[in-house]
């Protein structure tokens, strides 16, 4: 008579702490070589390192093992963290709460969750059949793909802490203020329909218990859905960043992206809305940016409208929002990144 056996755990589930620290230590270790790593790798081709080919290929070299080291570190730990903020639960703790702090909680629970715009239209649904007001709903919106864990921590580690809490801080004043504004122009009459109509459904939401292994898994889980969604998008974007490195003349740059150009945070933003990108894509572009000469609110304005105003999201949203709604959400938002910008490329 046979019996029933439930599957081997691996060894990350079995130990997970020995686990965690070891592959702490390792990421450390690897992370430490990857600039010898990358100037060994161009001084051992027939390339001139101080050569406009060789500085691109050293940005190429360095910064894409870079970004997918701290992209994965971040993924996993956010994977693990995030069992904690499900569809569900994040529902539960948005509905019933009163505009302004909810705008303030649904900014701020936008930074730890791993929403992004192709999941928009059914969070949108859930979060209004759970009661969760309209205003504070955009708050969430715009903060889970623009202030979320990838763009904090790749800021951290190509800029340090200071840039990283500036873009935290002038992203969730963006999506709080832009939430409060859409909630207080009172606009439930455009949504769609169809999404008006639907029963309200209860928030409440008991959370099921697991273990440390199992948080291990949902890490694992995580990397291979994210990391392997983005990582064309990130070779893409250190590859046009390396060209930029490599090849775009500094007063070039300057002259249109530069804080003497009154005109360069407008322009940012248009140049930001068509591209279909993410944090992980779009900064490694920032970088090299910022490299030749271009001011700091400008990239700021540009990273911003490129995850948060892509035209792909606004066509996801159309599904569910009326044209005047978009129209306001867009207005409301791209005002908020276009202060950003000015403020910040009069003051530093």
């Amino acid at each position: 008579m046979s019996t029933l056996t439930s599957p081997a755990k691996s060894w990350p589930t079995r130990q997970p702490v020995v686990f965690l620290i070891l592959a702490a230590v390792a990421w450390l270790a690897l992370y430490q070589i990857l600039n010898p790593a990358a100037e060994g790798l161009v001084a051992a081709l027939p390339v001139d390192r101080a050569s406009h080919l060789g500085g691109a290929l050293q940005f190429f070299f360095y910064d894409t093992p870079k970004v997918l080291m701290l992209l994965t570190g971040v993924v996993f730990v956010m994977g693990m963290i995030n069992s904690y903020f499900t569809p569900e639960r994040t529902r539960a703790l948005l509905a019933g709460r009163s505009e302004g702090v909810a705008n303030v909680m649904s900014a701020s629970l936008g930074i730890v969750t791993p929403f992004c715009s192709c999941s928009a239209v059914p969070l949108f649904i859930g979060f209004v059949q759970a009661g969760v007001p309209l205003g504070v709903t955009f708050s969430f919106l715009i903060s889970a793909p623009m202030v979320n864990e990838v763009a904090l921590t790749l800021l951290f580690g190509m800029f340090g802490w200071k840039v990283a809490l500036l873009y935290l801080g002038l992203g969730l004043s963006v999506a709080i203020v832009a939430g409060w504004i859409i909630g207080r122009l009172k606009m439930e009459a455009y949504l769609e329909d169809w999404v008006r109509d639907m029963p309200k459904m209860s928030a409440d939401f008991e959370a099921s218990g697991m273990t440390l292994g199992d948080r291990i898994e949902g890490g694992f889980s995580a990397v291979k859905e994210i990391v392997g969604k983005v990582w064309p998008y990130i070779l893409g974007g250190i590859a046009l960043g390396a060209l930029i490195h490599g090849y775009v003349p500094e007063e070039f740059m300057a002259s249109f992206m530069g804080r003497d150009a009154w005109w360069s945070v407008p322009l940012a933003v248009l140049m930001g809305v068509p591209m279909y990108t993410n944090a992980a894509g779009v900064i490694p572009i920032v970088q090299a940016l910022l490299a030749k000469g271009a001011a700091l609110g400008t990239v700021l304005a540009f990273m911003m409208s490129v995850i948060a105003l892509s035209l792909p999201e606004m066509i996801i949203l159309r599904k569910v929002l009326k044209v005047r709604l978009i129209a306001t959400f867009v207005a409301v938002v791209a005002s908020g990144i276009l202060l950003v910008g000015f403020v910040f490329n009069a003051v530093l």
